[in-house]
């Protein structure tokens, strides 16, 4: 690094130099022809002057700012450098997700194809509960008025042979009474009190 400094100085001065030179040379051939046929000595002394005051300067410029504009470039280059990085990076990560997105969007028409699949078998397997669940009350209804019917119907038989068993003695008491005679009534008095006798 140190050498390109002094490669650079020495070009810088070889250029004055030159510079110079060219003036030194100009000077000469103006003296040659006399003040008539050229610039006069004075204009070349002011001329040498402005150009050796203006080397100087750019010499001092150069070699005082050239760190600092050199590290201010540096810097600037240094902070492109790491916003492309970043860029770069911020790009990657949005490339990422967009191919992440575009892998949900698939699979997303996968998953709700298997929610409604899902859905439909737990709406078939509802609908058989449904039904098993019907079938049997259904069966428990039937047996149940089965047996309220049975019930029912062994009341209304038990009361028909009450109501029939009470009209048969009322008949029987009327016929009784009808066709009984005196000595049919004495015989069953003499019958009734042989057997209370014959428990004692």
């Amino acid at each position: 690094m140190k050498n390109m400094n002094w490669k650079k100085t020495g070009t810088v001065a070889g250029a004055v130099l030159m510079v110079l030179a060219c003036v030194a040379v100009a000077y000469a051939s103006g003296e040659a022809g006399g003040h008539e046929a050229g610039i006069p000595r004075a204009k070349w002394m002011d001329l040498l002057y402005r150009t050796t005051n203006f080397a100087g300067l750019a010499f001092i410029l150069v070699f005082f700012l050239k760190k600092p504009f050199a590290d201010g470039l540096s810097s600037r280059r240094e902070g492109i450098k790491d916003q492309l990085e970043a860029l770069e990076s911020r790009k990657a990560e949005a490339e990422q997700m967009y191919k992440e997105a575009e892998a949900k969007l698939a699979r997303l028409d996968d998953e709700v194809n298997a929610i409604i699949t899902e859905a439909v078998k737990q709406g078939e397997a509802e609908k058989a509960k449904i039904i098993t669940d019907a079938e049997r009350n259904a069966g428990d209804i039937k047996r149940q008025a089965e047996m309220a019917v049975a019930h029912e119907l062994a009341l209304a038989k038990t009361r028909l042979k009450g109501e029939i068993a009470e009209q048969a003695v009322l008949l029987a008491e009327e016929l009784v009474k009808k066709n009984i005679q005196p000595a049919d009534q004495s015989r069953m008095v003499e019958l009734s009190l042989d057997k209370v006798g014959g428990i004692q």
